[in-house]
C-alpha cells in the first residue's frame, strides 16, 4: 500500500496549482508497491525525447459518468477520484514528454448519450482510455464503440455480468460482478439478519434487475421464500402500488435492486405505510444523498457494495483526509475506486511507453498493457485482470446506515 512521507507536500502543491491554473501538477506519487507500480518517481524536467522537439504530446483520459441529474453525486465522485489520481502523476508523465489530461464526459446515466460520447471519444486520436461508467446499462451500450476504437475502459462501478461476458478485450472492471454481490447479499440477509422471507423490487435497469435476479436465485437456493418480485419506473415519486403489495405480504426484508434516488423514496414511503422489516439493497444505495432523500427512514438500511471503505486503515484515513482537503469534495465510496481505475490506466500507459522505447505509444499498445495488468496495488484494491477483464481480487462488502452516514460493517461472508 501507499507511503505518505511526501503526500502532504504533493497535496499542497496540487492545491496551489489548481488555484492558479485550474490544472494541477506536483511530484508523482502513486505509491504502488508491485512490479507494475506506476509511482514513486521524483519530479523532473520534461524529457523531450519522442516529444516532438520539446513540445509535450497530449494524451487524454476520459471519464464517462452522470455529472448532471439525480445520480450525479456518484458520477462526480468517480470523476473527482480519477482527476485526483491523474493530477498527482502529471509531472511523472511530463518527464516522459507527455501532457496527460482529464477529459470528463457527462453520460447522464443514459445509454444513448453514453454511446454518442463513446463515438466522439474513439474518433479523437488523443483519447487513450476511459474511466467509467457508473451505470451498467450505459457501459454495455458504449462498450460496443470502445471495442471498435480499441479504446480501453476500466470501470470502478459496473457490476452487470453481461458486461464482461461478451468477449470484448477493451472492457475491464476493478469491482465485483452481480453474480458475486447478489448471492452475498442474500446469504447475509439469511444468515446474519435471520430473515425468513423476502420481497424483491427492482428498477428494470441492467444493473437493478440483474442484481435482483441474482438475489432471487440465491434466496430460492437457500429456501427463503420470495413473496414478490416487482419492477418500478425510475424517476417516479409515488411507489404506493408496489408498497401496498409489500404491506399485504409483510416480508421480513425488502431487497431493492436499483439506485439511491428511488431507494430513498421507497424506504421513506414504506416506513410511512408502517413497514417494520429490513430494507436492503446493493451498491446503488451507496450515496450521501440517500440520507437527504430518505430522511430518518434511512436508519437501519443495509446495503452491500463492491467497493470497500478506504478509511478502515490509518493509511487510508490519511489518504481520505488529503483527498477531501485537495478536492474540497465529500468522500464517497466510489471516490477511491475512480482513483484506482485511473491509476490502472496510467500504469498501463507507463508500461506501454517503456515498451515503446520511451516514445508515445499507440492506443492499442496501451490497451494491451492494461489488459495484462497483474497484481497492481491500488490505494484500496489490488488488480489482476482475467481474460474477460474481471478483477480476480474483487470483494463484496456490507454497510449499514445510521441517521447521519453509512457505516462499514465488514466483508460479506
Amino acid at each position: 500500500m501507499k507511503k505518505f512521507s511526501h503526500l502532504s507536500f504533493l497535496s499542497a502543491a496540487l492545491a496551489a496549482s489548481l488555484a492558479l491554473t485550474g490544472c494541477a501538477g506536483g511530484n508523482s506519487s502513486t505509491g504502488n508497491t508491485n512490479n507494475n507500480s506506476g509511482g514513486g518517481t521524483p519530479a523532473a524536467q520534461p524529457n523531450t525525447s519522442g516529444s516532438g522537439g520539446g513540445a509535450l504530446e497530449v494524451i487524454k483520459i476520459a471519464t464517462q459518468t452522470p455529472l448532471s441529474g439525480n445520480q450525479s453525486s456518484l458520477g462526480d465522485a468517480i470523476k473527482t477520484g480519477a482527476e485526483y489520481a491523474l493530477n498527482l502523476r502529471k509531472e511523472e508523465f511530463k518527464a516522459m514528454g507527455l501532457d496527460v489530461q482529464l477529459f470528463p464526459q457527462d453520460d447522464q446515466a443514459d445509454p444513448k448519450i453514453g454511446v454518442s460520447n463513446a463515438e466522439m471519444l474513439i474518433s479523437n486520436p488523443e483519447v487513450y482510455g476511459v474511466v467509467g461508467h457508473l451505470n451498467s446499462g450505459v457501459a454495455i451500450a458504449a462498450s460496443v464503440k470502445y471495442e471498435e476504437g480499441k479504446l480501453v475502459m476500466v470501470s470502478p462501478a459496473n457490476t452487470a455480468v453481461k458486461l464482461t461476458e461478451e468477449g470484448k478485450k477493451t472492457v475491464h472492471r476493478i469491482c465485483a460482478r452481480d453474480d458475486a454481490q447478489g448471492p452475498s447479499a442474500a446469504m447475509y440477509a439469511k444468515n446474519t439478519l435471520n430473515v425468513k422471507n423476502a420481497f424483491i423490487i427492482h428498477d428494470k435497469t441492467a444493473y437493478g434487475q440483474g442484481l435482483a435476479d441474482q438475489v432471487k436465485m440465491q434466496f430460492e437456493k437457500d429456501g427463503v421464500p420470495v413473496l414478490g418480485f416487482e419492477g418500478i419506473t425510475q424517476g417516479e415519486k409515488d411507489y404506493s402500488a408496489v408498497l401496498n403489495q409489500v404491506t399485504v405480504a409483510n416480508p421480513d426484508i425488502i431487497f431493492f435492486g436499483g439506485l439511491y434516488p428511488e431507494g430513498g423514496i421507497l424506504i421513506k414511503q414504506a416506513r410511512e405505510k408502517g413497514y417494520k422489516g429490513y430494507f436492503m439493497g446493493g451498491d446503488g444505495l451507496d450515496s450521501s444523498d440517500m440520507i437527504k432523500i430518505a430522511g430518518a427512514a434511512v436508519e437501519g438500511v443495509v446495503f452491500t457494495s463492491v467497493a470497500g471503505d478506504v478509511t478502515q486503515t490509518e493509511e487510508g484515513k490519511k489518504w481520505a483526509d488529503e483527498y477531501k482537503k485537495v478536492t474540497n469534495k465529500p468522500l464517497e465510496t466510489y471516490s477511491v475506486y475512480g482513483y484506482d481505475s485511473m491509476n490502472v490506466i496510467l500504469n498501463g500507459l507507463k508500461e506501454a511507453v517503456n515498451a515503446n522505447g520511451g516514445k508515445k505509444p499507440t492506443r492499442e499498445q496501451v490497451l494491451d498493457a492494461v489488459h495484462k495488468t497483474k497484481d497492481f496495488q491500488g490505494q484500496f484494491t489490488k488488480v489482476t485482470f482475467d481474460d474477460k477483464g474481471d478483477n480476480v481480487h474483487s470483494d463484496v462488502f456490507v454497510y449499514r446506515y445510521d441517521k447521519e452516514k453509512s457505516n462499514f460493517v465488514g466483508k460479506a461472508q
